[in-house]
């Protein structure tokens, strides 16, 4: 039987919803009350009805032991593995969007530049499931178990019958994966390996380009341009060689893959005429030139080599290693590259999922940051990302002796949004969220927080404040996000706070009473039609609704009082 909604999972992962069911599990959409993050619930009910249950329980376990040492951005994060004897609960990413196998029902082949993405991030997933030690191969990619996020980016899914390569095996000992998309050696005759993926994936890329499902028994496999003559020849042959019978005859592993299809478009016949005669002149006067260099050049190589794979091995460890580890590794990243913004963001990630951000917390951050924000600066649309990420864990998480100080909130998150909204740059797709954390920020930074400030709010600056107040509240209709709803919400209490605040200032300096009602409703009005599950959501939309009826009685009531008055 499910676990009732509104159930508490080991006090800390409130149910929400049944998402998906399985054979012998159920999957939930729960939150985290510590975080007020949702997470997915995997729940498995322990059985005692014979050996192949048992077997079954281990699969499953096996699955969540393995995903949990791992950390990529196309993996599923497992957080926390629950068991309390009658019931094991599996913590992990909830992933919003649609599997690729329903974007294949639904419109049919894919455009060749977005199977090429896809391709290349799974391929990057699987590289680093393979660069394990030891290897894992994955075994069962196809289109239903790959799912397209809002954004563009794509998540591997259901790790069951993912396994740890043993050199000693000479086969699998079962047959495993999907027909149709299975190479020949998942049958039996060899022990699969990082080349099965590869297979597996030509399949995959294969299916997505021509729209023809591999796995009918009548199935027969015909090169993509025999579907569709308008693909590329180059991208043609890559997925041929990826589905050789023999793995021999296929990319060796994913480095290989990922090659070709960067290049994919120097694959084409007539582009190879051309630069194989380019070569042989090139080749005649380069030659001592090469011989010259090749003895330093290796040795820069081989350094630059070494700090990229110590640099992706630190940024990519595990999500069960403990919190201080964590820190130091992430710490010990930015030394190696300074403006590589990855392992800044992974340290502020690990200060959120601690539940801490304070003094300790920012002074290791903000001395990696202002030692290298030159660098950091050179490569804006990751340095926006950056300061969004710093600007949000001040605004909502910075604590000053283990009390949230609004105060210091304000003044610490300001700098960041500040920096994004001078980048000017919209194609951010937090631009639009940046302003209004920013509006809201400076105006309680100058004129309401300030001890030392004398400025007073002229009737320019309100009229401005409010323009851009209205503005920012239908541009967070455009904010997407997993959190996008509680964000929302949060900045629509924090306006209405500051609306209510500054009424005597509108009445006294002759705002239009309307400009500032108008705001009011609107705020009212969106939250009333948000639909939300979260505990901290709903708490946050009830207190909107009653705060809104109390501010719009008391700018009534102050722009009333201020009118006699005069």
């Amino acid at each position: 039987m499910a676990t009732e909604i509104g159930t508490v999972v080991d006090g800390k992962y409130e149910i929400l919803k049944l998402i998906g069911t399985g054979g012998m599990s159920y999957v939930y959409l729960a939150m985290d009350k510590r975080l007020n993050k949702q997470w997915a619930v995997k729940e498995i009910k322990k059985s005692a009805n014979g050996k192949n249950d048992e077997i079954i329980e281990n699969s499953l376990l096996a699955e969540a032991n393995l995903m949990k040492r791992l950390d990529h951005p196309a993996l599923p994060r497992i957080v926390d593995i629950i068991d309390n004897g009658q019931t094991i609960y599996i913590i992990m990413d909830y992933i919003e969007g649609e599997s690729l196998d329903k974007i294949l029902n639904e419109y049919g082949a894919q455009p060749q530049e977005l199977v090429i993405d896809w391709a290349k991030q799974v391929c990057d997933a699987l590289g680093y499931l393979h660069s394990q030690k030891p290897p894992i191969i994955y075994r069962d990619m196809k289109p239903a178990n790959i799912m397209l996020k809002p954004e563009g980016n794509i998540k591997i899914i259901d790790f069951g019958i993912a396994r740890e390569y043993k050199e000693q095996n000479l086969a699998d000992t079962k047959v495993l994966g999907t027909k149709g998309y299975a190479s020949p050696e998942h049958y039996g005759n060899r022990q699969t390996d990082a080349r099965s993926d590869i297979y597996t994936l030509g399949m995959t890329m294969h299916h997505l380009l021509t729209g023809v499902d591999p796995r009918p028994a009548d199935y027969m496999y015909a090169p993509i341009r025999q579907w569709n003559p308008e693909l590329s020849g180059g991208l043609e042959r890559i997925i041929d060689k990826c589905t050789a019978l023999d793995p021999e005859d296929r990319y060796q592993n994913c480095n290989e893959l990922m090659y070709a299809l960067d290049h994919y478009e120097e694959e084409d016949g007539v582009y190879k005429k051309k630069q194989k005669r380019k070569l042989i002149s090139f080749i005649a006067t380069a030659a001592t030139t090469i011989i010259m260099l090749c003895v330093g050049a290796f040795g820069n190589v081989m350094a630059s080599y070494e700090n990229n794979k110590d640099y992706d091995q630190k940024i990519n460890i595990s999500t069960s290693t403990p919190y201080d580890t964590k820190v130091k590794t992430y710490l010990e990243a930015i030394d190696i590259f300074k403006g590589d913004t990855r392992a800044y963001i992974k340290l502020l990630q690990a200060y959120k999922d601690n539940g801490k951000f304070g003094n300790e917390e920012s002074k290791q951050f903000e001395a990696k940051y202002n030692a290298n924000k030159g660098e950091i600066s050179r490569n804006q649309k990751d340095a926006l990302e950056l300061y969004y990420e710093a600007g949000t864990t001040y605004f909502y998480m910075y604590s000053v002796n283990g009390e949230n100080g609004f105060r210091e909130q304000i003044q610490r998150s300001l700098p960041y949004f500040n920096l994004i909204v001078e980048s000017k740059d919209k194609s951010f797709k937090y631009f639009n969220i940046s302003n209004g954390y920013a509006t809201v920020c400076k105006f309680y930074s100058e004129y309401v927080l300030s001890d030392t400030s004398k400025k007073e709010p002229t009737y320019e600056t309100y009229d401005k404040l409010l323009n851009t107040l209205s503005k920012c509240i239908h541009n967070l209709d455009d904010y997407e996000d997993e959190d996008a709803a509680y964000v929302r919400l949060v900045l629509y209490r924090q306006i209405g706070a500051l609306l209510n605040d500054q009424r005597k200032g509108f009445a006294q300096l002759g705002i239009d009473k309307n400009q500032v009602i108008d705001i009011l409703d609107t705020i009212d009005t969106k939250t009333e039609k948000m639909f939300v599950t979260q505990q901290a959501s709903t708490a946050i939309k009830e207190d909107i609704k009653d705060n809104c009826r109390i501010y719009r009685e008391s700018i009534n009531d102050t722009y009333e009082n201020t009118e006699e008055r005069k």
